[in-house]
């Protein structure tokens, strides 16, 4: 069976040695995923639905490299610093997959790599056949 790996950019991939996406057969793997800018510095500081959707986009981006589309994703797992939040981040879940509603999580944990990260995001897809 073929792996077949995509890769970000993010300066953690290469430090921590780990991929973006990892697809094997129809299954898909997502790695936690942060809402980094373009820059590489993190993306709205203090705003959690936009990073919420941010990370959900790069998410996007590395399932497309995959041939892979946001409606084959099966589950989340969402890792908060501050629960109190959980509408910001629930409201943009909730935006960004519509009727399609994957399984999910939502945990607060103690922090993420950088204290101005708010969530980070996993996710698994599967593809069906046509």
């Amino acid at each position: 069976m073929e792996f077949r790996r995509v890769y970000s950019g993010a300066r953690w991939e290469t430090e921590v040695g780990y991929c973006r996406a990892l697809r094997v057969g129809d299954h898909v793997y997502i790695t936690g995923t942060t809402s980094i800018a373009d820059d590489g510095s993190v993306f709205a500081p203090g705003d959690g639905y936009a990073q919420t959707m941010r990370a959900l986009e790069i998410i996007e981006t590395a399932l497309r490299k995959l041939d892979v589309g946001r409606t084959d994703i099966v589950r989340t797992r969402m890792f908060v610093t501050d629960i109190s939040r959980w509408e910001d981040y629930g409201r943009a879940h909730r935006e960004f997959f519509g009727e399609h509603r994957p399984t999910a999580t939502m945990v607060e944990i103690n922090g993420l790599i950088d204290p101005a990260m708010l969530i980070e995001i996993e996710a698994d897809a599967v593809v069906l056949p046509s």
